[in-house]
């Protein structure tokens, strides 16, 4: 069937072609690299709309432009890591503003706001989000803005992303979404209402595990202009290399997301029939309590899984043994990364912060990758065999 005119191109041609035009200067198909501290200017105040590579680049504006595409914004600001957006979307705050947040967080996110920005006037009120009233509830007079994770980390919780921004926009308060677990290709928090959306491009967007970075994917005129002046300002930009290594990864964004949720439904079946597992957490499997919300809010499942293995030492037990699978922090990238959230991700909570929102010692994280998924399997079941 052919596409009207007028209708936007499908997902993977905008990856492939949106801020990724051939170089006008040689035709080269990919985004040139512009490791350039400055720019030589003609005359006083006339340039090429380039002057100094902290306040803007020419690899850097290609990549922005790329990823508000993908995310249906207006425009996005990226930076040297996830939490360096977090960060900045933070600023957009001021002493005395009150912020409502999710509760099951990556806990560099808490870290950030309780250890840094509470000292700084700001207040923050955790709240399980996956019941919207919940949200409502703690909306004050002051609150100026909502931030959730969706699915959560680690603990793959939903919340209801329409229904919060409905909740937010009549309150007047921005809701903020972060999208890094789903990617834009199965999960459009805009869409749905979102006013901003932030993502780890270190993880699915980057894809190959070779580079950090943020992006903070706007609405609003404003806030790209308030977003772009705290790069100026604050300096915590991508790099034009770091920004080349996203900008290669998004072309293949889709089809690696294809392969990542194929593969991670069928290592979830496997994980909820094993018998050394004592529970699974995946909204694509029937029995997550969220899976009519999950099919309806996103369009695939994706790789990330969280399962339940009993205690801190049979978890220790089997990451000793994974071979395929590699023991380590971070995820989204072409192999398989699997993780302990009571010691790595979410060590900065505490025992008591950990138990108060449900993570367990015994907890593992798993972000399957594109390898061939019966190896996969294998390695997990090997593994799982020394509990």
């Amino acid at each position: 069937m052919s596409k009207k005119k007028d209708e936007q191109p499908g997902f993977a041609t905008r990856a492939i072609h949106i801020g990724q035009e051939p170089d006008p200067q040689t035709g080269a198909v990919t985004v040139p690299i512009y490791p350039t501290s400055t720019y030589v200017q003609e005359e006083l105040g006339k340039h090429k709309g380039y002057e100094y590579s902290r306040v803007s680049n020419p690899t850097r504006t290609r990549l922005e432009q790329n990823l508000a595409a993908l995310e249906g914004g207006i425009g996005s600001c990226v930076f040297a890591s996830g939490m360096a957006a977090i960060n900045a979307i933070t600023t957009m705050c001021k002493s005395g503003d009150h912020v409502v947040c999710g509760n099951d967080l990556y806990g560099g996110v808490p870290r950030l706001f309780n250890q840094i920005w509470a000292d700084l006037g700001l207040e923050f009120t955790y709240v399980d989000s996956s019941d919207v009233r919940n949200v409502e509830r703690a909306i004050r007079k002051n609150t100026r803005m909502a931030y959730i994770e969706t699915p959560t980390n680690p603990l793959m919780t939903l919340s209801d992303i329409r229904a919060i921004s409905e909740v937010c926009h009549r309150k007047k308060v921005e809701l903020v979404v972060d999208n890094t677990f789903m990617s834009p290709y199965f999960q459009q928090p805009i869409a749905l209402g979102a006013d901003m959306v932030v993502h780890s491009t270190t993880k699915f967007l980057n894809g190959h595990s070779d580079g950090l970075g943020g992006v903070v994917v706007c609405t609003k005129p404003e806030q790209v202009e308030k977003l772009a002046f705290l790069q100026k300002a604050a300096g915590a930009i991508l790099s034009p290399f770091e920004c080349w290594l996203v900008l290669r990864g998004v072309k293949t964004l889709a089809v690696r997301m294809e392969q990542h949720d194929r593969s991670g439904r069928l290592v979830a079946d496997f994980l909820a029939k094993h018998k050394k597992v004592k529970k699974v957490f995946y909204p694509g499997l029937p029995e997550h309590p969220q899976h009519e919300l999950a099919k309806r809010q996103m369009s695939g499942f994706g790789s990330m899984i969280t399962f339940e293995t009993g205690s801190r030492s049979n978890a220790n037990k089997m990451l000793k043994k994974v071979r395929v699978c590699s023991l380590g922090e971070s995820l989204g990238g072409v192999e398989t990364l699997i993780s302990h959230p009571a010691t790595m991700t979410h060590a900065a909570l505490g025992e008591k912060g950990r138990a108060a929102i449900g993570i367990t010692d015994g907890m593992v994280r798993i972000s399957v990758g594109i390898e061939n998924v019966e190896d996969i399997i294998a390695d997990l079941d090997e593994a799982l065999g020394a509990i």
